[in-house]
Parts: C-alpha cells; sequence; structure tokens
C-alpha cells in the first residue's frame, strides 16, 4: 500500500500585475539588468573555474566578488545593490541543485543543468527585490534607484509583500508579482470527496463525472495560425552575423503572442477547474504524476497540450488557499489495482485497452475511472462509488 501524502499549510502565494512603463523607467529597468546579466555572467565564468580546480564556489565568494566589481566598476555602483545581491543568491541556488544532483548521481536526463550564460539577445530581464528594495506609494511602485513604475490593480493585495519580481515577457510587456504569506481562506464544509487521475485523452478524469476536465487542445487549435507565423520567421531568418530584420522581428511576436495566448488559455482553464473541484470537495486524493516522460514518447505534442503539470500545481495552490486536505498518492500500479476489491492484474494493461474488469470481483469500469477510485482508497478516504 502507497502511503500518501499530504499537503498542509499554505505557504506563499504570488500576485501578478500588469506595469504602465515610460520611457524614462524602461531605459532604467534595462540597464539594471544589464548590470544583473554581467554579474550572472561572471558567476557562470567563476563557477566554471572553480569546478574545473575542484574549488568552493558558495554565495560568501560571490557576495565578496560582486564587492570587489562594485568598488572597480562606477557603472556598477550607478545601480542598485539590490537585485545584484539577489541575482547572486539565484545563481547559488541554481548550483547548488545541480551540484547535489551530479552528486546524487541521477540521469542526466533528470538533472538540473548548471547554470548559463545570460545571452544579451535572448534572456529577458528579470529583477528581484526584497523588501528594502522598493515601496508602495499612491498606488505606485517605488523601486530602489529611483525607478517608479505603474501598476494596473486588476484585484487588491491581501497583506503586505515581502518581495516583487519585476519582469518582461516574450511580447515586451513589463509585469510586477509580489510574493505574499499565505492566509488560507476556508471554503464551507461539504463532506465530499474525490478521486483525481491524469491522463492523456482527459487531462483529469475523476470518481465525479460532473468534475472531469476534458481535453481542450488550445495548442491543436492554434497549430495552423503558428504555423504560418513560424514559416515567415523562417523565410525572413537573417543570416548568421546580421541583426535581425524589421519584419523578422514583428514575425517572431506574432509567433510569440499565439505562444502566450495558449499558455493563457490553459493556466485559465487549469484554475476554474481546480476552483470548482476544491469548492464542491473536503478532500482530494490527487495522482502525484509526472509526466516528464511523455516528452519522449509519441504521446509528447498531445500531452505537452494538455499541461497536466501545470493543472496539477493549479489545484495544489488552490487546496492549501483553501485548507482543503489535499493527497498526492504515488502512481505506481494505479492502473493495474481493482477499486472495489484491491485485487491486481497479473500483467500492466496496454494503453489500448480501456476498460478494466477484475477477474477477482467481476467489475468492469472505466480503466481511468477505475484508477481515480484507486487514489480515494490509497489515500484512505474510500467513499461509495459515484
Amino acid at each position: 500500500m502507497t502511503t500518501p501524502q499530504r499537503v498542509g499549510d499554505a505557504g506563499h502565494s504570488r500576485y501578478t500585475y500588469r506595469l504602465r512603463v515610460s520611457s524614462t523607467a524602461r531605459t532604467a529597468l534595462l540597464s539594471e539588468w544589464f548590470r544583473c546579466r554581467w554579474i550572472w555572467n561572471e558567476c557562470v565564468a567563476a563557477s566554471r573555474k572553480a569546478y574545473r580546480d575542484k574549488e568552493d564556489c558558495g554565495p560568501a565568494r560571490l557576495d565578496n566578488m560582486l564587492t570587489q566589481a562594485r568598488t572597480v566598476n562606477s557603472w556598477l555602483r550607478e545601480g542598485s545593490s539590490v537585485p545584484q545581491q539577489q541575482i547572486i543568491r539565484d545563481f547559488a541556488k541554481s548550483r547548488a541543485k545541480a551540484l547535489k544532483d551530479i552528486k546524487a548521481r541521477l540521469p542526466m536526463r533528470q538533472r538540473a543543468g548548471m547554470p548559463k550564460l545570460k545571452k544579451k539577445r535572448r534572456a529577458h530581464p528579470t529583477l528581484n527585490y526584497t523588501r528594502r528594495g522598493f515601496q508602495l506609494k499612491g498606488g505606485r511602485l517605488h523601486l530602489a534607484g529611483s525607478i517608479v513604475l505603474t501598476v494596473v490593480w486588476s484585484r487588491d493585495l491581501p497583506a503586505s509583500p515581502t518581495s516583487v519580481r519585476v519582469y518582461q515577457d516574450s511580447l515586451g510587456h513589463w509585469y510586477c508579482s509580489f510574493v505574499i504569506a499565505g492566509q488560507a481562506q476556508p471554503l464551507p464544509e461539504t463532506g465530499a470527496v474525490i478521486g483525481i487521475d491524469w491522463g492523456v485523452k482527459e487531462t483529469a478524469t475523476t470518481t465525479s463525472d460532473d468534475h472531469d476536465l476534458p481535453h481542450a487542445e488550445h495548442g491543436k487549435k492554434a497549430a495552423t495560425k503558428l504555423a504560418r507565423y513560424q514559416r515567415m520567421m523562417a523565410r525572413r531568418k537573417p543570416k548568421r552575423g546580421q541583426a535581425a530584420s524589421k519584419r523578422y522581428r514583428e514575425a517572431r511576436r506574432l509567433a510569440a503572442k499565439v505562444h502566450k495566448k495558449v499558455a493563457r488559455q490553459r493556466q485559465d482553464a487549469g484554475r476554474k477547474w481546480a476552483k470548482r473541484v476544491v469548492t464542491d470537495h473536503d478532500a482530494l486524493a490527487v495522482e502525484d504524476f509526472r509526466p516528464k516522460f511523455l516528452a519522449k514518447s509519441t504521446m509528447a505534442r498531445k500531452a505537452a497540450d494538455a499541461a497536466i503539470s501545470a493543472t496539477k500545481s493549479a489545484l495544489i495552490e488552490m487546496g492549501r488557499k483553501h485548507a482543503r486536505k489535499v493527497h498526492l498518492v504515488h502512481p505506481a500500479h494505479t492502473t493495474m489495482d481493482c477499486g472495489h476489491c484491491g485485487a491486481r492484474t497479473k500483467h500492466a494493461l496496454p494503453l489500448s485497452e480501456r476498460t478494466y474488469s477484475c477477474t477477482a470481483c467481476g467489475v468492469s469500469s472505466s480503466r481511468d475511472k477505475n484508477s481515480a477510485r484507486v487514489m480515494l482508497v490509497r489515500a484512505g478516504l474510500v467513499p461509495g462509488w459515484r
């Protein structure tokens, strides 16, 4: 029997807002990003040298390097030290994760890669500020270095933020993302529980027919338009060493716009479904499914379009926010066990076989519905079959 993991406290939440950035503020933000990108690349060079020489390259050494660099370079001192220190923290965290995976001897496909250089034309600006690096005054965001940004307040902040990330997306739009300590918002108890199984034919199959999440195929619907813009990019692609033309940049922007729309559609559908599931049930038994292996299978495109990982994250986050019990159940043998008597088949069921028939108790049901009920059984909830 697999022991379920219960997801507990509310943790931290992010509240993201669109920014209206003036030309002066944009110039200042890009200047800050230029300094931070230079520091990141210097950290990459120092890390590679330390790795070759088998030396330590922790946050203390990198902080000392930043202090020396700010002493020597006056153009670094013109910027705020807060985002520069934070990018070193991010680099150290990324490097520590990569070294941990190497030490654990994980396969290459499962390792976090060592931090790489941030190239000028590919890396999008991202600036992190702690509490001492920003203020909210009169509805505007004031950053260290006298940078003032207008925030589009689509909703109120429930509490004072502890940090903020200012970043630009692939379309050139600017956003700010505030981090706030999680505050639970309990919902009325319903006395109902639900089991959830992830799949490709349907994104989520549950023990309740009213809460199944069909595959919306947002990516498939946008494939024709995206292919058109990608062909435009291919025709207008500049030669090596040449600057991109205006028409190429326009085609690239149109393709990025389609990608952005699809991502937002998937996110919106996942959050709305998660809110409905959490509202109607007190406890959730969720398959702890990690669909990385699907990326190399024949179902890669459809699996990516289903956005299982993003939907699962939205469900867990919504459960934490509303103080629901979320049990993450290991997916091993969930398609082979019977959700009624617990018997296990002697062989794995092929994907083409969509009906589960138990030879022990004689129950026959949909393969995915049976797996969803197995989630409930392993989580210790075991309600009546719906």
